[in-house]
């Protein structure tokens, strides 16, 4: 069905994808778009419809099920409620069918049999001292510089001890030929590919500038993550270390291999009570497009199902308002015009949990807080109309009952996609990957994610989380990578006009759950 679709150019809403599957002629059914003046785009419900009733009239056939009465018996033409004045009427689901399983031995303990245990190991707020000068930015990137050089010496297999490049230049005719290798660390300057598909870089550390060419090798000479790296590219302010020889002249450094600061594997911790953290993020109330009914419907589950009873933390990772002044034309889209509007309408959405569900928020680019990386937390006007919230900046390390958690908005994932070939909007856990391999969150300085110059560089992973979690994107992914539990949150949005121009679909609704002593994993759908 999905490839006959693709075919088309027809993009369905998720209200109809099920409608779509029972009926008996699809094909045909899709020869009628041009009967009612539909050629391509976004196949809504309504214009179903009247295709299945174009079929209809040219069918000669007696006594047999049509595909509209296949239609109108999957869903009674409620479709998807986006952003409802009134409130929504509750719905009589049976959450229990149709759902994922789970083994009652994964998630073992009720939420509310376990005490509060959060730690924060790392949060902006109340910490930032920048000025924004230049002496500030030296200080970043020095630090960031000093901290990676050190994980990079730690986890990877040099083949021998880092030289300042300065004193590498001055010794250039040591390391020529196959017998004597350089290394060196440093940060990546203007990375760019040759017309050949060789990958040039210049490599910058305290004392010098390193010229460096990864070249592009055939037959017995390939290695698979060299050509990794070919295929992807590095980002501009990438701390990495090179080992090589110089060219007859001195002036070009050849790498033979790379070193990231990435460990080999990650143990994860597990936490002493069997209770579970569930993630969302994006949820941005006070858009029309915000899922009013499917957050209804989440509130009945919670209260109801016995999954439910072992979830004790929800991690809210940005964006949980729409905001106002986000982006031209945004007034047109909102349904509450108002910030603190918007703020506190989400705090009214939150009351309807269980009692035992305490929240982590923290901000993202939607939000009223400073752009700039890393954000400290909402200001306390906004706090006071929440309950059992802690409040945090972004990104925050913090352990909930000894399980590191590293929890990040995301928007450099727009820097990731721009920058390497390989990590796209659909598959967002690839640019949480490079982030742990770079054991930083945002390298590239003056892209897409604006940044602040913190004498220590609050982005830097200093410690490898047992669960890493982002959001920003709209998808929805829960993924391990070398022992970390990698978590896209899902988004409780549906698609916007700009989306739409894109066309991109999000996964809304998902909410994804990790119990903290088994690290089991599930994600329940309410789209």
């Amino acid at each position: 069905m999905t490839a006959l679709l693709r075919q088309r150019g027809f993009l369905p809403t998720a209200s109809i994808r099920s409608q779509l599957m029972k009926l008996e002629n699809l094909e045909e059914v899709l020869n009628c778009a041009s009967d009612v003046g539909f050629e391509k785009g976004f196949l809504t419900h309504e214009i179903l419809e009247s295709m299945v009733n174009v079929w209809n009239l040219r069918t000669t056939e007696n006594n047999k099920k049509t595909p509209v009465t296949a239609v109108r018996e999957a869903a009674p033409i409620l479709g998807r409620t986006i952003a409802p004045i009134g409130t929504p009427e509750p719905l009589d689901l049976k959450f229990r069918n149709n759902l994922p399983d789970w083994n009652t031995a994964d998630f073992s303990e009720n939420a509310s049999d376990a005490p509060s245990d959060i730690l924060v190991h790392y949060d902006i707020t109340g910490n930032s001292i920048t000025e924004g000068k230049m002496s500030d930015i030296t200080a970043c990137f020095t630090d960031r510089l000093q901290s990676i050089r050190k994980m990079i010496i730690q986890n990877s297999r040099l083949p021998r001890t880092p030289t300042e490049i300065s004193r590498l230049h001055a010794e250039s005719s040591r390391y020529q030929g196959y017998e004597n290798k350089a290394v060196a660390i440093g940060l990546v300057n203007e990375p760019r590919y040759t017309k050949n598909g060789h990958l040039m870089w210049r490599l910058e550390d305290e004392t010098g500038e390193l010229t460096c060419l990864l070249t592009k090798r055939k037959g017995d000479d390939r290695d698979r993550a060299q050509e990794q790296i070919l295929e992807a590219g590095l980002m501009p302010d990438d701390v990495l270390g090179v080992s090589g020889t110089f060219s007859q002249t001195g002036d070009l450094f050849y790498v033979d291999d790379l070193h990231f600061p990435m460990e080999a594997s990650h143990k994860k911790a597990s936490a002493e009570h069997g209770i579970s953290v569930a993630f969302l993020s994006d949820i941005h109330v006070g858009s029309k497009t915000f899922l009013e009914a499917q957050w209804h419907k989440m509130v009945r589950w919670f209260h109801s199902d016995p999954l439910a009873k072992t979830i004790k933390y929800l991690i809210l990772s940005g964006d949980c308002v729409d905001g106002v002044g986000i982006y031209p034309g945004q007034d047109s889209e909102l349904s509450i015009p108002d910030l603190f509007g918007q703020y506190a309408e989400f705090a009214r959405l939150l009351e309807l949990l269980p009692e035992w569900v305490e929240c982590v928020m923290l901000p993202g680019n939607h939000d009223a807080v400073r752009p700039a990386e890393p954000q400290p937390t909402f200001a306390k006007d906004i706090q006071q109309d929440y309950n059992t919230t802690t409040f945090v900046g972004n990104p925050c390390d913090f352990s909930l009952h000894g399980v590191r958690l590293l929890s990040y908005h995301g928007k450099s994932i727009d820097d990731f996609v721009a920058g390497l070939r390989n990590v796209t909007y659909a598959d967002p856990v690839e640019a949480m990957r490079q982030m742990l391999r770079r054991r930083h969150l945002a390298p590239q300085w003056g892209g897409k994610t604006p940044l602040s110059p913190e004498p220590e560089d609050g982005l830097v992973i200093r410690e490898v989380p047992d669960i890493f979690v982002t959001g920003h994107v709209h998808g929805h992914a829960c993924v391990d990578f070398k022992g970390t539990t990698l978590i896209c949150s899902s988004t409780w949005q549906d698609q916007t006009s700009y989306q739409r121009m894109l066309g991109f679909q999000p996964k809304p609704c998902m909410l994804t759950i990790v119990n903290l002593k088994s690290h089991a994993t599930t994600a329940i759908p309410f789209a």
